[in-house]
């Protein structure tokens, strides 16, 4: 029966990637938005705490709303948002700890749900961060705020279930798998507990997936070389075997904090990495705070799924480093932001002409590195535009 299963998977995969398909009388669609990783470092957290002051709204001290404001445009217009929530979570009080052993405020949970997005994946090589009660913290948290989770579990039981949710009538399986750090392994005992990066275990978690009902099946990987655009040899041949060797009808890749390309691979879009969603690391490169939302437009056809894909660039603005005591000087930014760089060049009141040629060179370096496969052209990628 699970042969069968998948290579009825299979057809359907190699059906979606036909352009121009011509749609089903009465078909179904819906739209997924999904971006890179959402990596809370300390200075985030100090923001989150200015913003607080100013807003006075929050919780205990802490709001992320207007750090990630420049997202809920898009995010919230999406039939599905996912989410990569790199890191475990704590108490809403704190402590809370950056690299490497990140533990960070739940309230950026709220703020995620409060944006627009479902649904999160949870495996990454920071998951076991902080062992068991973190990933269980982190998954109470997510079951609080209502964000679906998968990647990561509390016990043997619920590592074996599949995301499934309802998509404007179509049942959309969300999958994820990590590398794992070698810095905090799962101990063996607890192996289930986060989804290691695995070929034939993704083969099997779809099968699950498609025998549960599952029309539709995305897989979210943590993958590649940090600080790369261009794919690794270990990723390009695992997006081969992906593409070849199962039915998954989308891919959205993460970890390297850099934009890499986006490709039709056999059929089946590849997003092999969408750069930071928010981060502020401790060196910041310029392309570390650069990042593309991934924007996946499926339609049914009378063979299988049609897929059109989109972007949209997106940019975290960073004050610039001043001495204790001294103000950030006027005309800089002043706060850490996450901008929607089309909006921005768009609507660019009060921009200085600075600002305005960073927008645009984030803009081109970003669609440079989304084609550097080839995804323009035939397969159509373009950039997303709010009117659609």
């Amino acid at each position: 029966m699970a042969a069968i299963l998948l290579a009825a998977a299979l057809t359907a995969s190699c059906a979606s990637g036909t352009e121009g398909a011509q749609a089903k009388p009465g078909g179904r669609s819906f739209t997924v938005a999904a971006a890179g990783d959402i990596l809370i470092h300390p200075e985030i957290v100090e923001q989150a705490a200015k913003d607080a002051e100013e807003t006075g709204k929050g919780i205990e001290g802490l709001d992320f709303g207007p750090l990630l404001a420049g997202a809920k445009p898009v995010i919230s217009k999406a039939d599905l948002a996912i989410c990569h929530m790199e890191t475990p979570v704590g108490e809403p009080k704190g402590p809370f700890e950056g690299y490497p052993e990140f533990l960070v405020p739940p309230q950026i949970l709220t703020t995620l749900k409060d944006v627009g997005y479902d649904t999160c994946s949870t495996a990454s090589n920071h998951s076991f961060d902080h062992g068991m009660k973190g990933v269980r913290n982190t998954l109470d948290a997510m079951d609080e705020v209502g964000l679906g989770h998968t990647g990561s579990a509390r016990s043997r039981e619920e590592s074996q279930k599949i995301n499934i949710r309802e998509v404007n009538g179509v049942k959309v399986a969300h999958l994820a798998y990590s590398w794992e750090s070698f810095l905090n392994p799962t101990p063996k005992k607890e192996s289930w507990a986060f989804n290691r990066l695995d070929t034939d275990a993704i083969k099997k978690a779809e099968t699950r997936a498609r025998q549960q009902g599952a029309e539709v099946v995305i897989l979210s990987v943590h993958w590649g070389l940090e600080h790369y655009n261009e794919p690794s040899v270990p990723q390009l041949e695992l997006a081969r075997r992906l593409t070849e060797e199962t039915g998954i009808d989308l891919v959205i890749g993460h970890h390297a904090h850099v934009v890499q390309p986006i490709q039709k691979l056999n059929g089946t879009w590849i997003a092999y990495g969408l750069g930071n969603q928010v981060a502020r690391h401790s060196s910041p490169t310029g392309l570390t705070e650069e990042g593309a939302i991934g924007w996946f437009e499926f339609r049914e056809t009378a063979h299988g799924w049609d897929v059109k894909a989109r972007y949209r660039t997106t940019m975290v603005d960073i004050p610039p480093e001043v001495e204790a005591g001294q103000k950030v000087p006027a005309g800089a930014v002043q706060d850490i932001r996450l901008v929607d760089v089309q909006t921005a060049l768009d609507h660019p009141d009060g921009l200085s002409e600075e600002r305005q040629a960073r927008y645009r060179l984030a803009a081109d370096r970003t669609s440079g590195f989304l084609y550097n496969r080839g995804a323009p052209g035939g397969d159509g990628l373009a950039p997303l535009s709010l009117k659609e």
